[in-house]
């Protein structure tokens, strides 16, 4: 019910709250309860009763042109899409959450590789590779890894140039909207459960390292490689249902994307993704001069864990720096 209650107010906002209006208000959404309840009475679930009650009283605007009414400048300035975008919209969001994802899945599975390809060759797991091919061989699997994800992540952003204009702000169709309310409602289960494997993925994946320094090496550095391939897996979750999460928040003007919060959330964002783009690419440096220069290949990749670590304390105490001074 309390679905419906917000439909109904999506569909009156930035209409005049005179007498006409707030009685024509009360006598919709009595006769929606009424549709409500008989649709439950006659066995339909509590999602199939709101699509359908939705579906039928569908949008007023045909019903306030017959009265002479009009909705106010504010309500109509934002720029209107249609069903058919919206879902494109959605659609588009899924294949950029699964492409940026599996970048970066990638670039930690390259560093994974160039550890495990090394580790083959020192214990002679794979033999007659020369030296010189030895040393450089990881590494040109690493950067290979980098190049194909750095394609993901230029063709993902290219992919999804057509659709900024919807993250700039627009006005849903009622109908459209209390459905989306309604499919959001029902993915955040989803979402959740996501992100409680994935965090368990993070936070468990070190059990790895210790069961690895039972054993001798090899063993202790195949460790490192399954560490950081559940890293991998756990972060693709994280970026896969969290980009779709956002695709519905941002339609719904939800959470960090409500329209007063949306300069100084831009803002926040701009911050940490410039201090991004400086952090890991240093991470990355760090770790090659660890290698090629103090051959410290085996222990050089605990440089993104802790990159990882001290980035995301930072990107926390910003933000609620940032939440702090809106209040």
């Amino acid at each position: 019910m309390e679905t419906i209650k917000n439909y109904l107010e999506n569909m009156f906002a930035g209409l005049p709250k005179t007498a006409r209006i707030l009685e024509l208000k009360s006598n919709i959404l009595s006769n929606m309860e009424e549709k409500y309840h008989e649709l439950k009475r006659r066995g339909k679930s509590e999602n199939e009763a709101i699509g359908i009650v939705i579906s039928e009283f569908g949008n007023i605007d045909e019903l306030l042109n017959e009265m002479g009414i009009q909705r106010n400048a504010e309500s109509v300035s934002v720029k209107a899409i249609s069903a058919e975008e919206t879902e494109e919209y959605l659609k588009a969001k899924r294949k950029v959450g699964l492409m940026t994802g599996f970048g970066v899945f990638l670039c930690i599975l390259g560093a994974a590789m160039l550890i495990l390809i090394s580790t083959l060759i020192e214990y002679n797991f794979i033999q007659n590779v020369p030296t010189k091919v030895a040393d450089v061989l990881g590494v040109i699997v690493l950067l290979v890894f980098a190049a194909i994800a750095t394609g993901f992540f230029i063709y993902s952003g290219l992919f999804f140039e057509p659709f900024k204009y919807i993250e700039e702000g627009v006005q849903l169709p009622i109908g459209v909207e209390a459905d989306l309310k309604v499919r959001y409602e029902q993915f955040k289960p989803k979402f959740t459960q996501m992100l409680i494997l994935a965090i368990l993925m993070l936070v468990l994946s070190p059990i790895s390292i210790f069961i690895g320094y039972l054993y001798d090496e090899p063993g202790s550095t195949f460790s490192v490689v399954i560490l950081l391939i559940i890293v991998s897996i756990a972060v693709f979750i994280l970026i896969n249902t969290s980009l779709i999460k956002e695709s519905y928040e941002r339609l719904l003007k939800l959470g960090n994307y409500n329209t007063k919060l949306k300069i100084k959330n831009a803002k926040r964002d701009k911050v940490i993704g410039a201090v991004a783009a400086v952090v890991w690419p240093l991470a990355v440096i760090v770790f090659l001069l660890s290698g090629f220069i103090y051959d410290l290949w085996h222990i050089a990749w605990i440089v993104f864990p802790i990159t990882g670590i001290l980035f995301g304390i930072f990107s926390s105490v910003y933000s609620i720096i940032t939440d702090n001074e809106k209040q």
